[in-house]
């Protein structure tokens, strides 16, 4: 009963405040204009050009990796992440087209330590456009809802880490071991938003290929540094302070997560885009690479992104009914696809093998597809 008045009162409190961001943040989206294009290849830890000024709206970006490591490019306002591309293997490039609004932007360079760029965005004709649009007073529902979903599960979250910390502080490796995953699936129900917290999610769930000296490195911290020792070093005794920090930065979540202030064009796009970043590393491994916990993990991307699209329901199926069709039948395809592998409340032990993981990738990228329609679909872009 209590449990149930507090969720009534979170949910009536981030109801106010999607009302206000609503009122107060929405605009309309102006015709689309022709693309400018910016080409930036990167060298070493540096970009080139690693200052770019462009006009606002709808700009592609090419990016060119020219060193000898997978790489990520992504664009960056504070601390959220506007538009990214990750995995560009080496002597490929990756393309991505992103609107911009006026405003100044950092850009990550390849490793996750390497010195950040700069990105200038110069008001436009299509900026000032926007600035007319009425509010969406209709999305205050699903924006409220999906705070106080995002809250409950940063507790759940939170309570699962703890129980791992008590693991690891007996000294009870199988024990760890069998909290880890369902611990990292409550962060993947919240993952969707990661965008909004780029920062935290650096130290909460960032694998080692991101950082110069992989596991060896300094900033190396959260999820998979815990991973890494319990199925690659087996070996607890270090373990203690990691996972006292990583406690420590889901408080922080937990607080940021309180004055979260979240676009309505936010939910569908930050929804595809994970999924689309699911589908193209699980070929090659997914995101546990020492544990293999893949299953996992796409149930709790399987369930995040379920919630958006449930709360986004009595607006789409309105819109543009075909595409809600579309999606309830992607959804039930991902999870059909998942069924194979279900063993009670959980999953199989054994780890997928390569053509395992490329057809589970074939649901999530077609359920990815979709979703990125979704705004337009309602006006949001």
């Amino acid at each position: 009963m209590r449990a149930a008045v507090a969720a009534s009162a979170l949910l009536a409190l981030a109801g106010l405040a999607a009302f206000w961001y609503a009122s107060n943040h929405a605009r309309q989206a102006p015709p689309k204009a022709a693309d400018n294009a910016v080409t930036v290849t990167i060298r070493g830890n540096v970009c080139e050009p690693n200052e770019i000024t462009v006009p606002a709206g709808r700009t592609t970006f090419t990016i060119v990796n020219q060193s000898n490591r997978a790489l990520e490019w992504e664009i960056l306002d504070g601390v959220m992440v506007v538009e990214e591309r990750e995995n560009i293997a080496p002597g490929f490039s990756q393309t991505m087209t992103v609107k911009l609004q006026p405003g100044d932007f950092a850009i990550t360079c390849g490793l996750l330590s390497n010195p950040r760029g700069k990105l200038r965005v110069t008001p436009s004709a299509a900026s000032e456009a926007e600035a007319a649009r009425p509010s969406l007073v209709n999305y205050v529902g699903a924006l409220a809802e999906y705070q106080t979903f995002l809250r409950l599960e940063a507790g759940t979250l939170e309570d699962a880490v703890r129980a791992l910390s008590d693991a690891v502080q007996a000294g009870d490796l199988q024990q760890a071991r069998a909290l880890y995953a369902p611990a990292h699936q409550a962060y993947k129900r919240i993952e969707p938003m990661a965008e909004l917290f780029a920062d935290l999610d650096t130290r909460i769930n960032a694998r080692a290929d991101y950082f110069e000296k992989r596991e060896a490195d300094a900033g190396f911290t959260g999820f998979h540094r815990i991973e890494y020792a319990l199925y690659g070093q087996n070996d607890l005794k270090l373990l203690a302070p990691v996972v006292a920090q990583l406690i420590a930065d889901i408080g922080v979540l937990k607080e940021r997560l309180r004055g979260l202030n979240m676009p309505p064009e936010r939910l569908a796009s930050s929804a595809s885009k994970l999924l689309r970043r699911v589908a193209d590393n699980l070929p090659a491994g997914g995101e546990d690479h020492y544990g293999h916990a893949e299953l996992a993990n796409l149930q709790g991307s399987y369930e995040g992104t379920k919630k958006i699209a449930d709360l986004l329901q009595p607006l789409l199926v309105k819109a543009a009914p075909a595409l809600q069709k579309s999606l309830d039948e992607r959804f039930a395809a991902f999870d059909a696809a998942l069924a194979p592998y279900r063993e009670g409340e959980g999953f199989k032990p054994a780890p997928l093998d390569e053509a395992q993981r490329k057809a589970l990738a074939e649901p999530v990228r077609a359920l990815a597809e979709e979703l990125a329609k979704v705004n337009a679909a309602l006006g949001l872009e």
